[in-house]
């Protein structure tokens, strides 16, 4: 059976930037009126892969590391360097309407609904704007109120909206001309727990019935837990990783972490692995892979042991190792 092609492909991508640069001082201020040193800096370096129609993927990176700049060239807000990008087969940048219709950009740091008046006539100008029908804008505005709850907020200034409130209209506004591409930027940034929780659920749901693609950059790891089997990794414009969650925690760790409850937190678990934490009874452990099935059992047979967990170490943790490393 022959496979559909790739919602998005992405080969070689590189976007490089012209940063100016002046020493400190009034000299130097002046002599930068005069001439003006510039360096190149590339925010994205070669990068290459491919998302699957359907397919939910996590986006990582530090800071910096080039996540919204991809983000942007595939939207085609930002033209590349050099590189080959296709978006349902267009080539984004050409700014069609047919594209434009099927994706959508939706960044938790930045506001698209007016500020000033209610969300649901921010919601009627995006059906104006896309020309969605009226029976089929009425219909998803319903489906996107049921599922996130949008019913109290509609009529509220934007101004008036909590963070989280305001963040769940800019989804639902993002999507209300159903798009088969969706591109997420930190969606729950700055929300609690709860709000990020919904958030997630939403997301989830709203692939599996319109079958969206969707492309995910989040610094909450249960964000990307939840959501995505598959990650891709970038730092410093480059590629790191591109493969399974699970690969990722089983590639770059080398040790487990145990959680023991003891009936008394005084005792010394140094000589079973490295302690990092002990709390009400509770040690947290980090163990070499290879050694975790000993130290477990010498830890059931030494110790007054209550409940004993063996896990991956969490993936914040696992994703600073590929950082720091820098190599797939």
């Amino acid at each position: 059976m022959m496979q559909p092609p790739p919602a998005i492909h992405i080969k070689d991508l590189r976007k490089v930037f012209t940063v100016s640069q002046q020493d400190s001082g009034a000299r130097a201020a002046l002599q930068g009126l005069v001439k003006r040193r510039t360096i190149q800096v590339a925010a994205v370096d070669g990068i290459s892969f491919d998302l699957a129609p359907g397919e939910i993927v996590g986006f990582l990176g530090p800071n910096g590391a080039g996540k919204t700049t991809t983000l942007k060239m595939l939207s085609g807000l930002l033209h590349p360097t050099s590189g080959e990008v296709k978006v349902l087969n267009y080539t984004p940048w050409k700014r069609e309407k047919s594209f434009l219709r099927q994706i959508t950009l939706v960044m938790g740091q930045r506001n698209q609904l007016v500020w000033d008046i209610p969300a649901i006539h921010s919601f009627e100008l995006n059906r104006a704007v896309y020309r969605i029908p009226p029976d089929i804008f009425r219909s998803t505005l319903k489906e996107l109120t049921e599922l996130m709850d949008l019913g109290p907020l509609l009529n509220k200034p934007v101004r008036n909206l909590s963070l989280g409130e305001r963040m769940k209209c800019e989804i639902a506004a993002g999507l209300l001309h159903r798009p088969s591409v969706v591109f997420l930027d930190e969606p729950t940034i700055g929300l609690d727990v709860t709000m990020q929780r919904r958030i997630r659920s939403f997301i989830a749901e709203y692939n599996q019935r319109f079958d969206a693609t969707v492309l995910l950059t989040s610094h909450y790891m249960a964000d990307v837990e939840a959501l995505c089997r598959r990650v891709v990794v970038i730092h410093h414009g480059k590629l790191l990783f591109d493969g399974d969650l699970s690969a990722l925690v089983q590639n770059f760790t080398d040790h487990k972490t145990i959680i023991v409850r003891l009936e008394d937190c005084q005792a010394d678990l140094k000589q079973y692995g490295e302690v990092i934490s002990c709390e009400d009874n509770q040690f947290t452990l980090r163990v070499p892979k290879a050694e975790t099935a000993k130290v477990t059992e010498r830890l059931l047979a030494d110790l007054p042991v209550i409940d004993l967990l063996v896990e991956d170490p969490p993936i914040e943790e696992v994703i600073e190792r590929v950082f720091a490393q820098e190599k797939p």
